[in-house]
């Protein structure tokens, strides 16, 4: 059985919850919970070598030093 290949949807822009979002840091990479972004706790359901392949992460070309920046942090 081959190991599951995780897309990750990243782009949006938080506008719903405004003011906590902003376009510079929308919600998916705020810690509203814990310690973690739901961007990091998301790479981290699916870093399970074993079950998954490296993750696709699809986001938009602004938010590309985000996502490398909390990827990097775990």
């Amino acid at each position: 059985m081959s190991a599951i290949v995780p897309v990750i949807l990243a782009g949006g822009q938080g506008t719903r919850l405004w003011p906590m979002s902003r376009s510079a840091r929308p919600k998916q990479f705020l810690v509203l919970t814990g310690t973690e972004s739901s961007f990091q706790e998301t790479l981290r359901r699916v870093s399970d070598g074993a079950r998954y392949e490296a993750p696709v992460i699809v986001t938009n070309a602004e938010y590309r030093f985000l996502v490398a920046e909390q990827a990097q942090e775990l």
